[in-house]
């Protein structure tokens, strides 16, 4: 270390102070005495000594940073090791994969193999003597192995805590609706709890009914999984107690005021299991939902009615509702059928709200302070903290960050019989967005029962939830069909006097019944990390038999409360089974075998399988049977007649639909999804999966491949990675476009230039890639401006003068016009890699091609451009391509906290929201999973 000579300077003397603050955090960790090995496990996705098994997770594997890490970071820009070594290579990929090659893949990606070769220890924890933690020196990701189950599951959150233990007590906290007053009162963390607290709100009873019940209901299974899982919250807390007594626990709990930093006093609070549930209850919401959006679906319906009359309108919001639409990409493409979801000839029980007299239910009540405002009282005279003050001024996660409407994974699976080996190639991973640290977290874990290396949630990660066994690889995308439904209880007076819209009572089964009144009182205070001032503020939902109250109406004149219930709900863990199943080698041994562990995981997801013989898919959900005629895509009375088949409000239950009714495949010749619509028949649960979705961008890459045949790992990366970097909207919409437009010639000058522009873009791939590597510049940056541009003028130039501004805007709350990368107004918020799930393309693309007379399947009820005449639609077209070419680059990339005005590739590019004190640099726009795997198994047991 070079000395330092004469008097520091004020940035050096802070960071001095750091150094003395932080000595003791950088303390060695306990070592306790050595596990024996466990027997050997033989690892089938080796081939000739080479693992034919790779994956990613940037940013890295190291989520925690002491207080000394985090003041470094702030003051020299240095990170904690293994924190950002991943980011390089998943970045380099976005303009590396044209040159790609299987021998290639290891630049891009990591080996995937088990176990660490001894060369490549770099550090061996043994928290007990029947575990081992193992870091390789490439990721520093923890290969656990144990001796016995209590030890291998000790050892899995022994290691969790040690990558994620700040962020998994910041989940622990958003879960319970409780955030504010652990991570301080910024708007944004007052948004998160009020997104996912009233979707799952819980008394602590709930939460430990649900762990009693899986332990004594589920056989077993049921029991080893909460005996798994205790062992799980006792590694963390082992390593929470010594992480504290040894000063090197996360930094944040410092900043935070939880923590004093000089005497150490304060507290880590345990975890418990009840703490695992309240995870799982975010993790579940976010990327294993569906359905629930009703009562938006009944607004548009009503305003379509009030314009074309009932029976018209009806078939003109059907017609934008796309349910079932026939030309919509499938996950399982061979023409098998698995109706669900579908709308009755004639629908009963419906409950559509008198029109004007819909309010969404309040959840804040009782604002002091700060609450509902982004006032600031810094904390005075920080000393050597200055360097990290504020850094959760904006909160612990943007606005935005994890909307539920965020699109999700992709997969990319080509059967044996169309791949260079022989054997199944299995390219897939979840979009989960970009965090630092991630939400999820790669470990292997070996022991009695479990074998497997892949990535968990952080805090529920007990069980690899996706990644590899011995001989096989699974992966999963957000399915989001409809297992959510809203109800209308009729609102009452007990005595019988008339109720109003705040009646809390309601007639259930014919008897006037109190609401249940679930309350959280959070109050916080400005630390160094937040300055927020003093607030406070109370959060409130209603719950019924049929779900918590989330809005209130009139049917009829009658006041009424909207419910939402979801399946799930009360049942936020007991998929826990399906992933037991998923990691024990002795239960999977085939499709057959893995189709039916993924049947016991009840969230809403696709899950994809490949081994050396076969790919396979299975879609997994608890699904309810629902009363005959009921119409799921819309509200529907609270009443006997119209409740799930079998439902027992008390535990939740209800019928589901058995295995054989889910969409499942063995053998197909390929399969992709990009949380598009899995089979025929199998209706969607919202608006937006039409003749154009991005699934596209995979599906006719695939294809092509399969139809060329000898496909490898490589080639399926590419077509993957190409996918990732090109703009929906140019590949699949803009032919038609220009075909309107150039119906006749185009003889403006600068319309003329403008469309050549988007031709020469078209004609090279409609990609947003820089034009070499590092340059921060796009090719074709003017035609990809013109095309952000010219986007949402062109859609409401086409669709608003023929559906009126009501039903427009009722059409666009239920899905949003737009959502490129650069799409900041969008439901992901900029930066968030995943881009083009929703949108109006199908739209679009219908409407087009009915103005130019090309045959379409499921038409729109109208064709709305220029009234259907092409001349109109052309003028329309070009009047917005107009407007479009002169709006500068300035307001087409207005700027942000990160970004200049006008610096298109930083607009697009994906920056990692820091969850703590360590942030990283931005890298390429990719529309790609955040953790991936690239697996081709050459043989089976």
């Amino acid at each position: 270390m070079r000395r330092i000579t004469g008097h520091p300077t004020g940035r050096l003397r802070t960071a001095c102070a750091a150094l003395v603050l932080g000595t003791a955090l950088l303390a060695p960790l306990p070592q306790a005495t050595a596990a024996e090995d466990p027997a050997p496990v033989v690892d089938h996705c080796l081939a000739q000594g080479q693992s034919q098994c790779a994956d990613i997770l940037p940013p890295g594997q190291n989520g925690n940073a002491t207080l000394t890490d985090i003041l470094l970071h702030r003051l020299l820009g240095t990170r904690p090791g293994h924190s950002s070594d991943q980011l390089g290579r998943y970045d380099a990929l976005a303009g590396g994969y044209g040159g790609l090659t299987d021998a290639k893949l290891t630049e891009f990606f990591n080996d995937a193999s088990f176990g660490v070769a001894s060369n490549q220890v770099e550090s061996v924890a043994t928290p007990r003597s029947d575990v081992s933690i193992t870091r390789d020196k490439k990721t520093g990701v923890p290969h656990i192995k144990g001796t016995t189950r209590y030890g291998t599951e000790f050892g899995a959150g022994y290691a969790a805590a040690q990558d994620r233990l700040w962020m998994m007590d910041l989940f622990r906290h958003i879960g319970r609706g409780n955030l504010t007053p652990f991570a301080g009162g910024a708007l944004a963390n007052q948004g998160l709890e009020q997104q996912f607290w009233p979707g799952a709100p819980y008394t602590e009873a709930d939460f430990q009914a649900q762990i009693d019940r899986i332990r004594t209901g589920e056989g077993p299974r049921g029991a080893q999984a909460m005996a798994d899982a205790q062992a799980y919250v006792d590694g963390i807390n082992a390593y929470r107690t010594q992480s504290k007594n040894g000063r090197y626990f996360p930094g944040e709990y410092v900043l935070t005021g939880h923590i004093d930093a000089i005497t150490n006093a304060g507290e880590i609070a345990p975890f418990s299991l009840t703490d695992l549930i309240s995870i799982a209850s975010v993790v579940g919401g976010q990327f294993g939902g569906g359905g629930g959006g009703e009562v938006q679906a009944a607004l548009a319906l009503l305003a379509a009615q009030q314009k074309y009359g009932v029976a018209e309108g009806t078939r003109v919001w059907e017609s934008f509702r796309q349910r079932n639409d026939p030309e919509a990409v499938l996950t399982v493409h061979d023409g098998a059928s698995f109706p669900y979801a579908q709308r009755p000839e004639n629908p009963r029980g419906t409950a559509l709200p008198d029109p004007g007299s819909v309010r969404v239910e309040p959840l804040v009540h009782d604002r002091t302070g700060s609450a509902g405002t982004n006032a600031k009282t810094p904390v005075r005279n920080p000393g050597a903290l200055a360097p990290a003050q504020g850094i959760f001024d904006q909160g612990v996660l943007a606005p935005g960050a994890l909307n539920p409407r965020r699109g999700m994974s992709n997969a990319l699976l080509v059967s044996g019989a169309h791949t260079a080996s022989g054997h199944p190639v299995a390219v897939f991973g979840p979009q989960t967005g970009y965090f630092a640290p991630q939400l999820l977290m790669l470990q292997e874990i070996q022991g009695p029962g479990i074998s497997a290396r892949g990535v968990s949630f952080a805090g529920v990660g007990m069980y690899v939830q996706m990644g590899r066994g011995q001989d096989y690889a699974w992966s999963a995308t957000s399915a989001g069909q409809d297992i959510t439904d809203t109800y209308a209880v009729e609102l009452c007076v007990p005595g019988g006097s008339t109720p109003g819209l705040d009646a809390d009572h309601y007639l259930y089964r014919g008897s006037c019944t109190p609401m249940e009144k679930l309350e959280r009182r959070n109050a916080w205070k400005p630390t160094v990390a937040d300055g927020t001032a003093v607030g406070s503020y109370r959060l409130q939902v209603w719950r019924t038999r049929y779900g918590t109250v989330t809005h209130r109406a009139t049917i009829g004149g009658k006041p009424v409360a909207y419910t939402s219930l979801r399946t799930t709900y009360g049942h936020e863990a007991d998929s826990i089974i399906g992933f037991q199943m998923l990691n024990d080698p002795s239960f999977v041994t085939d499709a057959a075998s893995f189709q039916q562990a993924a049947h016991q995981i009840d969230y809403a997801f696709n899950w994809f399988y490949a081994d050396s013989r076969t790919a396979a898919y299975y879609n997994s959900g608890m699904n309810p049977v629902r009363a005959p005629g009921v119409d799921p895509a819309l509200p529907v009375k609270a009443e006997p007649a119209y409740e799930w088949r079998g439902f027992d409000p008390v535990a939740n239950a209800a019928e589901y639909t058995p295995f054989a009714e889910h969409p499942r495949s063995t053998g197909q010749d390929y399969y992709i999804s990009w949380n598009n619509r899995q089979a025929k028949d199998y209706n969607t649960a919202g608006f937006g999966m039409g003749a154009v979705h991005r699934g596209d961008l995979l599906d006719d890459r695939v294809a092509q491949l399969v139809r060329s045949g000898g496909v490898t790992r490589a080639s399926l990366t590419r077509a993957m990675a190409e996918a990732g970097v090109t703009d929906l909207r140019g590949e699949q919409l803009l032919p038609e476009l220009l075909r309107v437009v150039k119906s006749s010639p185009v003889t403006d000058p600068q319309l003329s230039a403008a469309v050549q522009q988007l031709e020469s873009w078209r004609t090279a791939g409609a990609q947003r890639k820089e034009t070499t590597s590092g340059s921060h510049v796009y090719g074709h940056t003017d035609a990809v401006r013109i095309m952000d541009a010219w986007w949402p003028l062109l859609v409401g130039a086409e669709f608003r003068p023929g559906l009126g501004d009501a039903l427009y805007q009722a059409l666009a709350a239920n899905l949003p016009i737009d959502e490129s990368p650069a799409a900041s107004h969008g439901p992901t918020g900029g930066h968030s890699g995943s881009a083009f799930q929703s949108g109006w393309w199908g739209f679009v693309d219908k409407d087009l091609r009915q103005v130019l007379g090309d045959p379409v399947a499921g038409p729109l009820a109208a064709t709305y451009c220029g009234g259907g005449q092409l001349a109109a639609c052309r003028d329309a077209l070009l009047t917005t391509l107009r407007q479009a070419v002169a709006k500068p680059a300035t307001e087409v990339y207005p700027g942000d906290t990160s970004c200049q005005a006008g610096d298109q590739w930083c607009s697009d590019a994906v920056m990692h929201r820091a969850l703590g004190g360590i942030t990283h640099p931005a890298i390429n726009w990719q529309n790609r999973p955040t953790y991936q795997q690239v697996v081709e198994f050459p043989s089976h047991r």
